[in-house]
């Protein structure tokens, strides 16, 4: 069991993971969509996408730097154990409860529009399940071993994932680690697993192009239709 979840589930989580990217890319381009139910409500989706959104980013990018910063980094930034456990343990749980708040704000929006409940499949109902368990987990984990410094994940978890990209996972650093941790680990692994096959799969079609897009000029109107107008500067007409 030790290695199947440990040494063999992660890369069956990943195939799984490229396989649907490129089966939805070649047959289901049409349906690679947030399937958007702005049409039916608004006001209530324009405040809870932000902040899950918001928070769902925060909870990726502290993952990102909890396995795949090494110790010796922050060691040498003068950051030191107890400071990175408090530092840790506070953006992290504040980062999961915005995610959750964002989830808990879109379940209710969905279970009390009636023309979005009709609009709710049961793969959307099997998303919101798998990423609410995966981020609860996370924040239950963390707040259950906060005496001290805490359980020091950088010693036998963070670890285990860089071996995996050697292709040579470390499967027995996962032996001694608390369950909470092991569940989580292995919800987090199911939900890399279903992302290219649900709603989440527009996370790889994010606009980032946008950031570094040129600026958009408009051509002045013609002065003939509305009479003579000075160029402002910085706004020379271009030469045709």
């Amino acid at each position: 069991m030790t290695v199947f979840l440990w040494g063999v589930l992660p890369y069956a989580a990943s195939v799984l993971l490229v396989a649907g990217l490129v089966w939805r890319h070649r047959y289901d381009r049409f349906g690679w969509t947030t399937r958007s139910s702005q049409v039916y409500e608004s006001k209530l989706l324009n405040i809870a996408s932000p902040v899950f959104h918001y928070g769902i980013l925060f909870v990726l990018a502290g993952h990102l730097i909890g396995l795949f910063v090494p110790e010796t980094w922050t060691d040498a930034l003068g950051l030191g154990e107890h400071a990175y456990h408090l530092l840790s343990l506070y953006s992290g749980t504040a980062a999961g409860a915005l995610a959750v708040t964002g989830i808990a704000m879109l379940i209710y929006r969905r279970r009390t529009n009636a023309p979005v409940f009709r609009a709710t499949t049961a793969n959307d109902k099997l998303m919101y399940l798998v990423l609410l368990a995966s981020i609860v987990l996370g924040m239950v984990a963390k707040l259950a071993h906060t005496s001290g410094d805490g359980y020091d994940y950088r010693h036998t978890i963070a670890p285990w994932s860089r071996s995996l990209f050697t292709l040579r996972p470390d499967t027995s650093l996962m032996e001694g680690v608390p369950v909470l941790y092991q569940v989580h680990a292995v919800v987090g692994m199911v939900l890399i697993a279903l992302v290219p096959y649900t709603r989440l799969v527009h996370m790889f079609s994010a606009p980032v192009q946008y950031l570094f897009r040129p600026y958009v000029v408009y051509r002045s109107r013609d002065p003939g239709q509305l009479g003579p107008r000075p160029d402002r500067p910085g706004w020379e007409r271009a030469g045709l």
